[in-house]
């Protein structure tokens, strides 16, 4: 029987075209990250499942490949649960990997610690446009600053990222869970209601004011509570202006809403807006939740309108590491949706600026071997110029090759034959 060609469901062979725009991609996400001051780290793509587990990723724990114990330590005989026979997962995020690794090496970092991690991870997900089983993922974290700075570092580094890319036109939406949370309460909503409604919220781009309100009945919610909720809502359409939005909250929640956290919002909003080097808008979005568990404060995500959905996000998670140490530390982080833009590069038909002369060399078999040694040399002369030179065997198909090449941006070739 033949072995399978096919990569597995939800993964996927990169080829040369577009590992050419992730490579760029890369290289402008780390040249501009540096810039504002983030160093890059890496953590290992496998994680304890009790960390994992630990109730702090959201739907996400659900989807998480699991890792056999191995050798003697795997017995399926005895294995009574699944704890018998696993012991690790692959990650599903880089956030927890990053609050592990603080942890345990907070004694050697800076403080503030600004974190650059790029790589991939995985989650058992229904694979669509855009989402893969396996995928990379690139975040910013900054641990250890409490305060705005830390959030408006990190929307103007993703934000001037985006905008070296080419992208324009796109939006920053931004929410903070303790608004979330004060538009619950002084609605009438329990605290131990708050996840199931907040679930429900998060879908309302999608099934309107109407479905949210039939939703949160059919949850078994006084009438009462969900008129006084969702007439917020409505009374905040077109107010997706920060600061008219929150002053609005500010006024109508009254003591139900910290006066702090709206200021600090409009703060963060004011001093994004005046700095900001992307054409992009900071939007206020009071339905925007994040599925993660771990955010405490602030939260925002970036919306494309050639993608019609998230391409990116992150938020303030003060809990997660006080996990691990059992003292907390203010932590921030944003992330970049780095599969769902080169996505969209590549359906735009994106070209990678400044790309270096290619150049091919094509030789005819049994080239002698002196000569061969004189077309290698050209070869690295031409290289030291900066240019791209590839040296390959002729193809009985001269033109078909040659037409390959010159599609492949091979602009100058040359052909060496044995009678030259």
């Amino acid at each position: 029987m033949a072995l399978a060609k096919k990569p597995v469901n939800g993964m996927k062979d990169i080829l040369p075209e577009e590992m050419q725009i992730r490579d760029y991609v890369i290289n402008v996400i780390k040249d501009t990250y540096r810039s504002f001051g983030f160093t890059p780290i890496e953590t290992p793509c496998m994680e304890n499942i009790g960390n994992l587990s630990s109730k702090q990723g959201g739907e996400n724990e659900k989807l998480i490949f699991k890792v056999l114990k191995r050798g003697e330590k795997l017995n399926l005989e005895t294995a009574q649960t699944e704890n018998d026979v696993v012991d690790f997962g692959m990650r599903y995020d880089l956030t927890l990997p990053l609050a592990r690794f603080y942890s345990n090496n907070s004694n050697s970092l800076p403080a503030p610690f600004k974190a650059l991690q790029i790589g991939n991870v995985w989650r058992a997900d229904r694979p669509q446009r855009g989402r893969y089983r396996q995928f990379m993922q690139c975040d910013i974290d900054i641990l250890g600053e409490p305060g705005n700075l830390a959030e408006i570092e990190l929307i103007l580094a993703t934000t001037t990222t985006l905008g070296r890319l080419g992208f324009r036109n796109f939006q920053i939406r931004i929410n903070e869970r303790r608004i979330l949370k004060a538009m619950a309460k002084y609605s009438g909503f329990s605290e131990e209601s708050f996840d199931t409604v907040f679930i429900i919220l998060d879908k309302m781009d999608k099934i309107g004011l109407e479905g949210a309100a039939q939703e949160l009945e059919k949850n078994g919610f006084p009438r009462e509570a969900i008129d006084k909720y969702l007439a917020l809502f409505k009374r905040l359409q077109g107010k997706e202006d920060v600061a008219q939005g929150v002053s609005y909250l500010a006024e109508e929640l009254g003591s139900y809403l910290d006066q702090e956290v709206a200021a600090s919002l409009k703060e963060i909003a004011a001093s994004v807006n005046a700095t900001k080097e992307a054409e992009f808008d900071l939007v206020f979005d009071p339905t925007l939740v994040r599925g993660m568990s771990y955010y405490t404060g602030t939260i925002f995500e970036i919306a494309m309108p050639e993608f019609g959905g998230s391409c990116g996000g992150g938020g303030r998670y003060d809990g997660m590491i006080g996990k691990f140490t059992g003292k907390d530390v203010p932590a921030c982080g944003f992330s970049i949706g780095f599969e769902r833009i080169i996505l969209l590069l590549l359906e735009s038909g994106f070209q990678v600026p400044g790309q270096s002369q290619k150049a091919a060399y094509l030789i005819e078999k049994n080239y002698p071997e002196d000569k061969l040694v004189e077309v290698i040399a050209l070869a690295q002369e031409q290289r030291k110029e900066g240019k791209q030179v590839l040296v390959t065997t002729m193809n009985k198909n001269r033109k078909f090759q040659k037409e390959k090449l010159t599609a492949e941006g091979y602009a100058e070739i040359k052909e060496f034959f044995n009678r030259d």
